[in-house]
C-alpha cells in the first residue's frame, strides 16, 4: 500500500489499482483465499480493462503469485505484463 501511495503522490500513472495484500506463501500458510486475487480476476474481466500490470517482488513468493495470476487471467481479454526488475547499474 505504501508503494501505491508513492505512485499516487508522484502522479506517475493514470490507472486503477488493485492491492492483493501480500503474496502466495504456502510455507507461511498464505493461499489464494487469503489474498484479494478473486476480486482482481473479476475486475480484469470487465470490458474496459485492456491490461493488467503486475508489480510483485522479485522473490520466489512474488514469482509464484505472478505465475498463478497470469494463469487465472488466461481466458480474460487482457494483456498481462510485469514491472521490470533486476540488478541496478550505476
Amino acid at each position: 500500500v505504501a508503494d501505491l501511495w508513492a505512485l499516487e503522490r508522484a502522479s506517475a500513472i493514470d490507472a486503477k489499482y488493485h492491492v492483493l495484500g501480500g503474496t502466495l506463501s504456502p510455507l507461511d500458510g498464505i493461499g489464494p483465499e487469503d489474498l484479494a486475487i478473486d476480486a482482481l480476476i473479476s475486475r480484469a474481466h470487465a470490458p474496459e480493462v485492456r491490461e493488467v500490470i503486475l508489480a510483485l517482488n522479485a522473490t520466489v513468493d512474488g514469482q509464484t503469485t505472478a505465475h498463478y495470476i497470469t494463469d487465472l487471467l488466461h481466458d480474460a481479454d487482457v494483456k498481462v505484463t510485469r514491472l521490470a526488475h533486476g540488478v541496478p547499474v550505476g
